[in-house]
C-alpha cells in the first residue's frame, strides 16, 4: 500500500479534483443544447451570472479575486491576518496556489489538502456553486483529544456538520465564509514553535465536487456463456452509486431493492441519465428490447445510491456516505463510474474504498478515467483495493480515452483490467440531460462511450462470480477476474492484465494474490543494480491440486521486447495444493536495462487444469536522477524552518513537477531528474508577521546534473526601498513578483517595501525572465496611486531602490456609473508588463455614482487595465453581491497627461470586434460568445439579468432554444449540411439591477455548414453613444446628436449594404425611422424620468442581417 507524500516535501503535479465525465456522448445529428463554445483568444465574456472575475474565500478567511483564467488578481487578508505573509505560485499547467505562511507546512505534511489553496481549482464553476453557501470541508479526527477537537470545530462560528463519516472518523462540515477564520483557528495550533493541526485533528480535506465519468458487449466478455452455466447474479446485491436510477424503465422494473439520495436533489430519480445507463449495463433485464440489451447480471438486485445530482455532480462526503450506506445495505459489489485527478496521498474516497473492502469484503469496480494519457488513472480508481477498469472497443482495441498508469506517487500498476466501453447501448432515462444530448436510438436506449460504461461490465461480472461462490470476498473476486482476462497487445499500465472474460472466470479456481507485482523504482544509474526478487503467489480455491506451467512475456519502455534475462522465473511450473498457496520467484535484473531507462513490464502466465492465471509485473528503471539538498539559513546564521519555498522543474523528465520543501530542521533532501529547476524561497524573521522581515531569494535556472547542495542564506540579501509620489498617501497594497517559463511567483500581505530584502541565486538568464514591483497608495476615498515598475532582467534584483515622483504618473479621471439607484461599486486597477500580469487590492465598495482620480505609473512600458464592479445587496457571506462588472482592456498611458474614462453607463448593447467575441461554429456546434450587454463605452463584461432566452432557427423552422444569452456556456448542435440560420437572443434586466437599457433584443441571419476547426460567422451590430451623465441621463427635451457605429462584418469600407435606425418614446409600441447622416442621428431626449428606445437593422455586403433593439436606452433628467 502506498504512503502519503514524503514528509516535509509535498510533491505535486497540480491536477483537477473535479471529476471528469467518464462518458463520451455519441448520437445522431440533431439540434440540441451543447456547450461550451468560445472564440480562441478573445477574452470576451457576456451577460449572465458567469462573471469574468469572481472572489474566493480561503479556509484561512483570506479573500482572493480570480480572473477567468484562474489567476489571482486581487487579495484581502482576513481580519487579524493582516501581517501573515502569503505566497502565490502559478505553474505552466495554469494552476495558481495562494498559500499563507501558516498553512504551507500543514500542506507539505499532507495534513491539510493543497486543493484548499488552489484557486484555479476552487474557481471552477461547479466548485464555486458547491461552495456558494459556505466552505465545505471534511475534517478527520484522531487520538484521545478528538472529542474536544470535534467540539471546537462545531463551535467555530456558525459551522454546521452536514454528515458524519464513520469509515474515515470524520465530519463533513460547512462554515459561512465570514467564519472561515474561526474554523481555521479551531483546526490549527502551534507546538514547539511550529504550526500544526490542533490536537485531535488528523486531516483537513476539501469536500470537492465530482462528476460522472449493451448487446454485443455482454457477449464480448462471455456473460452469455455464464448465463448458460446458470449464473445471472441471482441473490447478489450491486450498489450503483451514480446520478440515480430510473426504476420505471422496463429493463429496471423490480430491479431496485433500495434507494437513497445523498445530494441536494429532490429524490433519487435519475434526471441526468448516467446512472440509469450504468445500472442497466450492470443488471438490466432487456425487457424493452426483447432481451437484446440485457445487462451482465440481470438476476441481481440493485441498490440505487444517488451521489451525483441532477447535473451530474456530487461532493466527496456524499460519495463516501453513499459507500457507507451500500455497505450497511449488505452490498456485495459497488460500481463507481466516476473519477478525477489523483494525488500522491490517500484521499477520502480512496481511504473509504480500501477500508470497506478490507473490513466487509465488498468489491468496488471503478472506472479508470477518460484522460487517455500515461499516469492519468483517477481517484478513487487509484485505491489499492479497487478493481480499476479501462475501456476497449468491440474489437478489444484500447480506447484512446482510456486512462493509463502508472499510478501517481508510487508507480504501481493501474488499471487492473479492461472491459467494453465504446458505443455501449443501454437504458435511457427519458427527459434526462444525456438523453436530450444524444437522443434515443433505438427507442428507450441510448449509446455512449467511456470508462463509465466499462466499469459496470466488471461489476456485473463480479456478481456472476459472487452467485457462484457466495463465500468469496473482494480479494477472490478481484483475483479471479484479473487472472482470467483475455490479453491485448498492450502493457500492464495500459490494460492491467487484459480484458475481462467472465466465462473463463467462472472456471477459475486458481488466482494470484496480489493480482499484480510491483518492483518499485530502482535508483539510477543501473550499471551496478542488483537483481530483485519478488514472489508470485498462487491461491487454489478449489478442491483439487493444480499444476501450472509458467511462461513469461516481458516488454521494455518503448514497447519492444525486454532484454533477454531482464525478467526470469525461478521455476517453469508450480503445483498449488487444494485450499492452499504456492509461490514462485520472479526476478528482475534492472542492470540489463541500463541502456534504456524507464518502465519495464511483464506478464506471468500460469496455465494448467483447464485454466490460466495472468499476473502483471512492472519495475521502474529510474531515469537519470540526483539528490538535491536545500539548506535554509536565517538572518541569524542558523538553520531555519521559517520559510516558504518551492522547487520546480523547468526541463527534464520531471518537467512540471513542483516540490514544496518545508522540513522543520531547515534542511530538505529529495531526488529529482536531471534538468533545470526554479528555486523560490521566502525566509521569514517571524512567519506570523511578515512586517518583521522577509528575505526573498530565487534562482530561476539552477542546473541539476549531479548530487547538489544549495544554500539559501538570508544574509546574502539586500534591502528593497521603493516609495510612492505622495508621502501623505497610505500604502494599501504591495506585491513583488517575477515570471519565467510559465511560472509566476509573488509575495503578498507585507505592509511595506522596507520589510523586504532580495537576492538572486545562480547564473544569469539569457531571456524570458521578468520581474515587477507593484504598489497601491490611497489618499482619502477617491484618490489612489497605482504603481507597476520592472521588466525583463538577466538576474533578479539583489536589493532594489526606486523613488517615484508625480511626474512619473498619468492621471485618470474615472467615472463609475450606476445602472440603478442604491448600488455600490469599486475599481480594480491592474498593470501589465510584457512578462507578467497584475494584481490589486480588494478595496471597500463605495456608493455609486462617483468619480475617482487614479494616478497610474507610466514607466517601463506598462499597460493598465481597469475592472469596474457594481454591487447590490449583500450575499449570504455578508459580502456585497456582484450584479455587474465591466473591463477596460490594458492600454498604455503617457506620464504627465490626463485621461477621462467611465464605466457602466448607457447605451448598453452587443459589442463586436477585436477582443469582443462573436458568433462561431466548430464542427457541428454553433453559438455565440460575446457581450450582449456591453456598456456605453464598449467595455465588455457581464450583468445580472432577470431572464434570458436564445433561439436558433434553421431554414425558417425553430429547432432549439436555451437560457444562455450567448456567453459561450451553451451552444447548439446542428446538422452538417448547409442551411440558412437565424439566431436570436433577448436579455431582460431587473430594474433593481439596471433601470437603464433594461431589455436588449438582438438577432443575426447567416448561412452555415460543417467546418473544420473553429470559424467566426458573419455578424454585425450597431452601437449608440450619446453624451450621458453617470446615471445614464441627458437633459430632458433637448436635442442631441447621437453617434451610431456599425461593428462586425458590415463595418469598414465597402462592407455595409444597408442601415436603418428607429427611435421610440413609448417603450417600443411605435417606432420612428431616423436618418443616419455622417455617422450620427439627431434625437430629442426623453422627458424627465422617461426612457428612449433605439432599434437598428443592418445588412452586410454578403446579405447577412442583424437587428438590435434597446429599451430604456437612457433617461431624461
Amino acid at each position: 500500500m502506498r504512503d502519503h507524500v514524503k514528509r516535509a516535501c509535498a510533491a505535486t503535479v497540480a491536477t483537477a479534483a473535479a471529476m471528469a465525465l467518464t462518458a463520451g456522448m455519441t448520437g445522431p445529428a440533431s439540434a440540441q443544447r451543447n456547450g461550451p463554445l468560445r472564440p480562441g483568444d478573445t477574452g470576451a465574456r457576456a451577460t449572465g451570472t458567469a462573471q469574468e472575475h469572481h472572489r474566493i474565500t480561503l479556509i484561512t478567511g483570506d479573500r482572493v479575486t480570480v480572473d477567468a483564467k484562474g489567476r489571482a488578481v486581487g487579495f484581502a487578508p482576513a481580519k487579524g491576518r493582516e501581517h501573515i505573509p502569503v505566497r502565490t505560485h502559478r505553474s505552466p499547467n495554469g494552476h495558481t496556489l495562494v498559500l499563507p505562511a501558516d498553512a504551507q507546512r500543514l500542506v507539505a505534511d499532507g495534513r491539510v489538502d493543497q486543493r484548499l489553496f488552489d484557486i484555479t481549482e476552487l474557481s471552477k464553476k461547479r466548485n464555486r456553486a458547491a461552495q456558494s453557501k459556505g466552505l465545505k470541508v471534511i475534517v478527520g479526527y484522531q487520538g484521545s483529544a478528538q472529542a474536544d477537537a470535534k467540539a471546537d470545530v462545531r463551535a467555530a462560528g456558525d459551522t454546521t456538520v452536514r454528515r458524519s463519516l464513520k469509515t474515515l472518523n470524520a465530519d463533513a462540515v460547512t462554515t459561512p465564509k465570514q467564519d472561515a477564520g474561526d474554523l481555521w483557528k479551531a483546526l490549527t495550533g502551534e507546538r514547539g514553535g511550529a504550526r500544526t493541526t490542533a490536537s485531535g485533528i488528523a486531516h483537513v480535506w476539501l469536500d470537492g465536487t465530482r462528476k460522472a465519468t449493451l448487446d454485443k458487449s455482454v457477449k464480448q466478455i462471455g456473460a452469455d456463456k455464464a448465463w448458460n452455466a446458470g449464473y445471472d447474479g441471482k441473490g447478489v446485491k450491486i450498489a450503483v452509486l451514480d446520478t440515480g436510477v430510473d426504476a420505471t424503465h422496463p429493463d429496471l422494473k423490480d430491479q431496485v431493492a433500495a434507494e437513497k439520495n445523498f445530494t441536494g436533489a429532490a429524490d433519487a430519480k435519475d434526471r441526468f441519465g448516467h446512472g440509469t445507463h450504468v445500472a442497466s449495463t450492470v443488471a438490466g433485464t432487456g425487457a424493452k428490447s426483447g432481451g437484446t440489451f440485457k445487462g451482465v447480471a440481470p438476476g441481481a438486485k440493485l441498490l440505487n445510491g444517488k451521489v451525483l445530482d441532477d447535473d451530474g455532480f456530487g461532493d466527496d462526503s456524499g460519495i463516501v456516505a453513499g459507500m457507507e450506506w451500500a455497505a450497511a445495505e449488505k452490498a456485495d459489489v459497488v460500481n463507481l463510474s466516476l473519477g478525477g485527478g489523483d494525488t500522491p496521498g490517500i484521499d477520502p474516497l480512496e481511504a473509504t474504498v480500501n477500508k470497506l473492502s478490507a473490513d466487509q469484503g465488498i468489491l468496488f469496480a471503478i472506472s479508470a478515467g477518460n484522460d487517455g494519457t500515461p499516469g492519468s488513472v483517477g481517484s478513487p480508481g487509484s485505491a489499492d483495493a479497487a478493481l480499476t477498469v479501462g475501456a476497449v472497443d468491440d474489437n478489444d482495441k484500447l480506447a484512446d480515452f482510456s486512462s493509463q498508469g502508472p499510478r501517481v506517487g508510487d508507480g504501481a500498476i493501474k488499471p487492473d483490467v479492461t472491459a467494453p466501453g465504446v458505443d455501449i447501448t443501454a437504458a435511457a432515462a427519458p427527459g434526462s440531460v444525456i438523453e436530450k444530448q444524444v437522443g434515443q436510438n433505438p427507442e428507450g436506449y441510448l449509446t455512449i462511450s467511456g470508462t463509465s460504461m466499462a466499469a459496470p461490465h466488471v461489476a456485473g461480472a463480479a456478481a456472476l462470480l459472487k452467485q457462484q461462490h457466495p463465500d468469496w470476498k473482494y480479494t477472490e473476486l478481484k483475483g479471479a477476474l484479473t487472472a482470467s482476462t483475455k490479453p491485448g497487445k498492450y502493457t500492464p499500465f495500459e490494460q492491467g492484465s487484459g480484458r475481462i472474460a467472465v466465462d473463463k472466470a467462472i472456471e477459475q479456481s486458481v488466482i494470484a494474490d496480489p493480482v499484480s507485482v510491483s518492483f518499485g523504482t530502482q535508483q539510477w544509474p543501473h550499471t551496478d543494480d542488483k537483481p530483485v526478487t519478488k514472489k508470485v503467489t498462487y491461491r487454489n480455491l478449489g478442491k483439487d491440486a493444480v499444476t501450472l506451467g509458467l511462461t513469461l512475456d516481458a516488454t521494455g519502455p518503448k514497447g519492444d521486447p525486454a532484454p533477454a534475462g531482464f525478467f526470469t522465473l525461478g521455476a517453469d511450473k508450480v503445483t498449488v495444493p487444494a485450499g492452499g498457496t504456492a509461490s514462485v520467484d520472479l526476478t528482475a535484473d534492472p542492470k540489463l536495462g541500463a541502456a534504456l531507462d524507464g518502465a519495464y513490464s511483464a506478464y506471468v502466465v500460469a496455465s494448467g487444469g483447464g485454466q490460466s492465471v495472468r499476473t502483471a509485473a512492472a519495475i521502474d528503471n529510474e531515469v537519470e536522477r540526483y539528490d538535491v539538498t536545500l539548506k535554509f539559513i536565517g538572518r541569524d546564521g542558523k538553520p531555519t524552518p521559517n520559510h516558504q519555498s518551492s522547487f520546480s522543474a523547468i526541463t527534464g523528465a520531471d518537467k512540471g513537477l513542483n516540490l514544496f520543501p518545508n522540513d522543520p530542521s531547515g534542511t530538505d533532501t529529495f531526488r529529482v531528474a536531471k534538468g533545470s529547476y526554479l528555486l523560490d524561497s521566502a525566509i521569514y524573521v517571524d512567519p506570523d508577521n511578515g512586517d518583521k522581515g522577509v528575505d526573498w531569494l530565487a534562482g530561476p535556472t539552477l542546473s541539476v546534473d549531479k548530487d547538489t547542495t544549495i544554500t539559501v542564506d538570508a544574509r546574502t540579501t539586500k534591502p528593497v526601498d521603493i516609495t510612492g509620489p505622495d508621502p501623505s498617501a497610505d500604502l494599501a497594497f504591495l506585491d513583488g513578483r517575477y515570471s519565467y517559463e510559465g511560472y509566476e511567483m509573488g509575495a503578498l500581505n507585507i505592509s511595506s517595501f522596507q520589510s523586504m530584502r532580495t537576492a538572486h541565486l545562480g547564473p544569469e538568464v539569457p531571456k524570458g525572465l521578468g520581474q515587477q514591483w507593484l504598489g497601491t497608495w490611497r489618499k482619502g476615498a477617491d484618490t489612489r496611486y497605482d504603481m507597476l515598475i520592472g521588466g525583463e532582467v538577466k538576474k533578479l534584483a539583489t536589493g532594489y531602490t526606486r523613488h517615484l515622483k508625480r511626474a512619473d504618473f498619468a492621471t485618470l479621471k474615472v467615472g463609475m456609473g450606476a445602472s440603478s439607484p442604491g448600488r455600490t461599486g469599486a475599481l480594480s486597477v491592474a498593470g501589465y508588463l510584457p512578462l507578467a500580469g497584475g494584481i490589486s487590492p480588494i478595496l471597500p465598495a463605495q456608493k455609486l455614482p462617483r468619480t475617482q482620480t487614479v494616478y497610474v505609473s507610466a514607466l517601463d512600458g506598462v499597460r493598465w487595465g481597469i475592472d469596474f464592479d457594481q454591487y447590490g445587496d449583500k450575499n449570504a457571506d455578508g459580502d456585497p453581491a456582484w450584479d455587474g462588472a465591466y473591463r477596460m482592456l490594458p492600454e498604455p498611458f503617457t506620464a504627465g497627461r490626463a485621461y477621462a474614462k467611465s464605466f457602466n453607463t448607457g447605451v448598453f448593447g452587443p459589442a463586436l470586434g477585436k477582443d469582443r467575441g462573436g458568433i462561431f461554429r466548430e464542427g457541428d456546434k454553433l453559438g455565440g460568445s460575446l457581450a450582449v450587454v456591453a456598456d456605453g463605452k464598449g467595455h465588455t463584461g457581464w450583468s445580472a439579468y432577470a431572464s434570458a432566452k436564445s433561439t436558433l432557427y434553421r431554414d425558417g423552422t425553430k429547432i432549439a432554444e436555451n437560457g444562455d444569452p450567448l456567453t459561450g456556456e451553451e451552444t447548439f448542435t446542428v446538422p452538417a449540411e448547409d442551411a440558412a440560420y437565424k439566431l436570436t437572443t433577448t436579455v431582460k434586466r431587473d430594474p433593481k439591477v439596471a433601470a437603464v437599457s433594461s431589455r436588449v433584443d438582438a438577432s443575426w441571419t447567416f448561412r452555415s455548414k460543417r467546418v473544420t476547426g473553429q470559424t467566426q460567422l458573419p455578424a454585425s451590430t450597431v452601437r449608440f453613444t450619446p453624451e450621458l451623465d453617470l446615471r445614464s441621463r441627458a437633459a430632458a427635451g433637448a436635442t442631441q446628436s447621437v453617434p451610431v457605429e456599425v461593428q462586425g462584418s458590415a463595418a469598414g469600407a465597402g462592407n455595409l449594404k444597408s442601415l436603418a435606425v428607429y427611435v421610440s418614446y413609448d417603450a417600443g409600441r411605435t417606432w420612428q425611422k431616423t436618418p443616419v447622416r455622417g455617422g450620427k442621428i439627431s434625437v430629442k431626449n426623453p422627458a424627465k424620468g422617461k426612457g428612449i428606445a433605439f432599434r437598428a437593422k443592418v445588412t452586410d455586403k454578403g446579405g447577412n442581417t442583424s437587428t438590435l433593439s434597446v429599451y430604456d436606452a437612457y433617461y431624461g433628467k
